[in-house]
């Protein structure tokens, strides 16, 4: 004997047992990706009309002196163009069996932007009809904008068009319930008694039992509730099909040949990819003391045999609820996951990583003495003069790839980008954490510095020159601000590289005193002499020119 719902039981053969096998879940999967693919066919169509029709009259609006009506044809296309990321988005295979796709979410925002484009659309005809004239193709196209997002709007409005997006859909068409090229599903059947108002879980659920009266019967009552349902005789051909199957529930029965209950709920439990799928056990009341060990291993609940429908309703639905906050849960986490990397990348980009953890662990004063740093400070030569030459983004751009390149040496020398201003560069080394060779690896920074603006060309066969200034000493560095932060260095050591800076000469790289008593045994120097430094007086200062050939005598020093 069997019923409407059994034969609408995904229960393939296997020997004389019903059982789930891959290539049938294959199919299914691929039919039910038609069904999504004619969808979205269905309405890109006419949201390609609406695209391309608000393309083409922009373009004709200027020719034909319609300028007025430009602002409003771009809303139109704006719009257009964020529906289709909307479909692409959200009308996916993965999205759907993902449990993510929030279609009232969907329709919500769809009917939001058709809207605009409706009115729109009336707007500019109506306008159109009473101050144009001869201007009958133009009134055209806009008509086709209004008729394609109507139809887009019989589309999102209607039931049964969007039904195969729902999580059940896709469900029962796993399930077979699906008829041959149709999009129809079949209405799950309430359970006689149920109140009219009542709220149930519906899931897509594994039986798992080797008595064949016991699941069929059992299948049939789950599906009386509106279940998707598909079994198998034992542990091994369940575990079987959870590779292929994502399901909401499984009902696992303890006594079974070949592997029993108990060793398949260690088996899927131990699996990370079913680690949370809830489990409820099958059982006679002799076996209580293997319930109890399930439930410890990781069990949702318990089912005695035989089965109350009562207690069978109300705990197969807390299951399948607590599984339905739970990947809400999970939705949220991801998405919380996503955001925290986004921030603690943004974070990174403006502190260095010492400060940053620091941060977050709850420090709210940030500031350090370091008894010797080394400070650098860059300019590039005529770019003011530049900047008022050359159109604005080309002006970014090229200043972004310079500086892009500085930011990629000050990571290659392991040193510290303090900011930007202007066309102006600070980079600092031996903090947040202090190193003995901060000076010398400054040395190598500025050197490739010059390297790689001389490298570039800004138009016309024209580089650039860069004034690099250093010096070494005490400085004090910290965070400031309380919703943009900024890791800002202080102290005279910072005030004098500024200095070397400004009155150093282009295409050199000038170093205090300081700087040279860290670095004269390695590099190359040009005394430059003493030269006025505001608020310091007579200052004398150094041109590094080069670093030294390493002898035979320094690696030997060096080993």
């Amino acid at each position: 004997m069997t019923s409407e719902g059994s034969k609408a039981r995904k229960t393939p053969a296997s020997g004389t047992t019903a059982t789930a096998s891959r290539p049938r879940v294959k199919e299914s999967d691929s039919g039910y990706d038609t069904v999504l693919s004619k969808i979205r066919h269905d309405l890109r169509t006419p949201l390609n009309q609406v695209i391309g029709y608000s393309e083409m009259l922009q373009e004709e609006a200027g020719d034909l002196g319609l300028d007025a009506y430009v602002p409003d044809l771009q809303k139109i296309h704006a719009a257009g163009s964020q529906l289709l990321a909307l479909i692409n988005d959200n009308i996916s295979h993965t999205r759907v069996e993902s449990g993510k796709l929030d279609l009232d979410s969907m329709q919500r925002d769809s009917r939001s932007l058709l809207h605009l484009i409706i009115g729109y659309s009336e707007l500019c005809q109506e306008d159109a009809a009473e101050e144009e004239e001869d201007q009958d193709s133009f009134i055209a196209d806009l008509k086709k904008i209004h008729k394609a997002a109507k139809t887009l709007q019989d589309h999102f409005n209607d039931g049964e068009f969007l039904k195969p997006l729902t999580a059940n859909a896709r469900k029962a068409h796993l399930a077979g319930q699906f008829d041959s090229g149709s999009t129809r599903v079949l209405t799950s059947i309430r359970p006689s008694g149920e109140a009219s108002g009542a709220q149930w879980e519906v899931g897509f659920i594994l039986v798992v039992d080797d008595n064949e009266m016991n699941r069929d019967m059992l299948c049939r009552r789950l599906e009386r509730q509106g279940h998707t349902v598909i079994e198998a005789e034992n542990g091994r051909k369940a575990l079987e099909i959870l590779e292929s199957l994502k399901v909401d529930l499984v009902l696992l029965d303890i006594l079974m040949p070949e592997l029993d209950g108990l060793q398949t709920l260690e088996m899927l439990k131990s699996n990370k990819s079913h680690r949370y799928t809830p489990v409820i056990m099958l059982s006679a009341l002799d076996e209580l003391d293997k319930v109890v060990r399930c439930i410890e291993i990781g069990a949702e609940d318990y089912l005695p045999k035989p089965f109350n429908p009562v207690l069978l309703n109300a705990r197969i639905n807390a299951c399948l609820e607590k599984k339905k906050l739970r990947d809400k849960e999970q939705a949220y986490l991801e998405q919380l996951g996503i955001e925290r990397e986004k921030s603690e990348r943004l974070l990174l980009n403006v502190l260095p990583k010492s400060i940053a953890d620091r941060l977050k662990q709850g420090e709210s004063t940030i500031a350090d003495s370091f008894a010797d740093a080394t400070v650098l400070f860059a300019d590039l030569g005529d770019f003011t003069k530049l900047s008022s030459q050359v159109p604005a983004p080309d002006l970014v751009r090229l200043l972004n790839e310079i500086f892009s390149k500085f930011d990629w040496l000050a990571e290659l020398h392991h040193l510290e980008k303090i900011k930007t201003i202007g066309d102006a560069y600070m980079v600092a080394g031996g903090l947040p954490v202090p190193r003995s060779d901060h000076a010398e690896a400054m040395a190598e920074m500025a050197l490739d510095m010059q390297k790689v603006v001389t490298r570039l060309d800004y138009g016309e066969g024209r580089k650039f020159d860069l004034r690099i200034g250093i010096s070494s000493g005490p400085v004090v560095a910290g965070i400031i601000g309380s919703k943009k932060f900024i890791y800002d260095l202080w102290g005279d050591t910072v005030n004098i590289a500024s200095r070397m800076e400004s009155l150093g000469q282009l295409g050199a790289i000038q170093v205090s005193e300081t700087t040279y008593e860290h670095l004269k045994d390695k590099y190359f120097f040009e005394k430059r002499g003493r030269i006025d430094v505001k608020g310091k007086g007579k200052m004398t200062t150094y041109l590094l020119t080069g670093r030294r050939p390493v002898t035979a005598a320094d690696r030997s020093a060096q080993s």
